[in-house]
């Protein structure tokens, strides 16, 4: 590709391409999962070794399921397959659906957290800076 003005030849290939197939595409247009919600730190974990022959299943939701032969979090299949982790999220929500993959959620916990009493006195202090 030739820029107008510009003696410099601009050649895009791999990443420097962007991605070939829009998010909003691989989901088929759906923004949330059928089931669930997936955390950043939720930790998938494949049910099954081989999905390939699996009917109705994209290209990425066989990568995800190849990826979490081993306990991958969400943030991290989303780094992996370069994809937003809106889409993962709905990849996955396709996959917890059909049991080819676990989701386990991180533990809610307030231990060790200070109480409201101690927040609203910073935000006090911070008020009267």
């Amino acid at each position: 590709m030739t820029v107008q003005g510009d003696s410099a030849e601009h050649e895009w290939v791999d990443d420097h391409a962007g991605p070939v197939v829009r998010p909003y595409a691989v989901t088929r247009g759906r923004a949330r999962p059928v089931t669930g919600t997936f955390d950043l730190i939720s930790l998938v974990t494949a049910t099954r070794a081989d999905v390939a022959s699996e009917s109705g299943l994209g290209p990425e939701h066989v990568a995800i399921v190849g990826l979490c032969q081993r306990m991958q979090s969400v943030a991290e299949i989303a780094a992996h397959l370069d994809l937003p982790v809106g889409t993962v999220r709905v990849l996955l929500g396709d996959l917890v659906a059909r049991t080819l993959v676990q989701v386990r959620e991180p533990r809610a916990t307030t231990a060790g957290l200070p109480d409201d009493s101690v927040f609203e006195a910073v935000i006090n202090g911070l008020r009267a800076l």
